[in-house]
């Protein structure tokens, strides 16, 4: 059996036991500990689940996606850190990209990181055009020479060091059905317009009605979207309601509410 590889997965979650069990499979063998910072209310199992895999277990409070990523980064022993979401898998092929990597003299040596290209599952179809693919986010990195930034909750790895690319896909099953891609976009949609307003920002009428449009056009028919079947039209349509309703919601918190009449009694 080849020795583990000197790497600490790290990933959080909430109620993920309906799907962390196929994450972890994923990483077990390899990786030389696995690292889960759950949130303290968790209560479905998603704790005994980790646990089969000899997971380091942690409970904390629930500080936002870029702290919670840096506690659980915070815990590694390893020399290396991959960073897993809890509806993400290691595919086969980026699995023994990775094995490659570390078995070839040499090749560490040069980088500080390396990011992977993500593919998600979309109703019923791996999506790999337009605007969701090939989405690279850098997943692999040296220990003590970056942490997560970005603004919660779309979090991502800071460096300075050199970043290579690998191939192999990281298998992406973050959209249950439409619904749930309906219910992220309000609540992404939500999240920017706070974010815009605690920074005194406003919204263009040119933000409201020529965004919305070129997201589409970019993702569906640049991007080539359209080689995604009816899913990739959704998913640039969705992408294109999700630019308008940020946009919309900051301008319609810069409005005034209209004055009441008071009648004289």
């Amino acid at each position: 059996m080849t020795a583990p590889l000197p790497i600490s997965v790290c990933l959080i979650a909430g109620n993920e036991a309906h799907r962390l069990r196929r994450t972890l499979e994923s990483v077990a063998g390899w990786a030389g500990e696995i690292i889960v910072v759950l949130n303290a209310d968790v209560n479905d199992g998603t704790d005994k689940i980790a646990a089969e895999f000899g997971a380091k277990i942690f409970r904390e409070p629930w500080s936002g996606h870029v702290a919670q990523k840096n506690s659980a980064a915070a815990k590694a022993s390893c020399e290396w850190l991959f960073g897993l979401d809890a509806d993400e898998v290691v595919s086969p092929e980026l699995r023994a990209e990775i094995h490659q990597l570390f078995s070839t003299a040499g090749r560490l040596a040069p980088f500080t990181a390396f990011s992977v290209p993500r593919c998600s599952f979309y109703l019923g179809r791996w999506i790999r055009h337009g605007d969701w693919y090939p989405d690279r986010k850098i997943r692999l990195w040296r220990c003590g020479q970056a942490n997560w930034g970005g603004t919660d909750p779309h979090d991502a790895i800071m460096t300075q060091g050199a970043v290579a690319k690998l191939q192999g896909d990281l298998l992406h099953y973050s959209m249950e059905s439409l619904n749930h891609h309906v219910r992220k976009t309000i609540t992404y949609s939500d999240i920017f317009a706070q974010q815009q307003l605690a920074r005194g920002r406003t919204a263009s009428s040119w933000q409201l009605w020529f965004r919305p449009w070129w997201r589409f056009m970019r993702g569906y028919f640049l991007r080539r979207g359209f080689l995604d079947g009816w899913q990739g039209y959704v998913i640039a349509r969705m992408v294109a309601l999700e630019t308008f309703l940020r946009y919309a919601k900051v301008r319609d918190a810069h409005t005034p509410p209209a004055a009441t009449d008071k009648k004289t009694l």
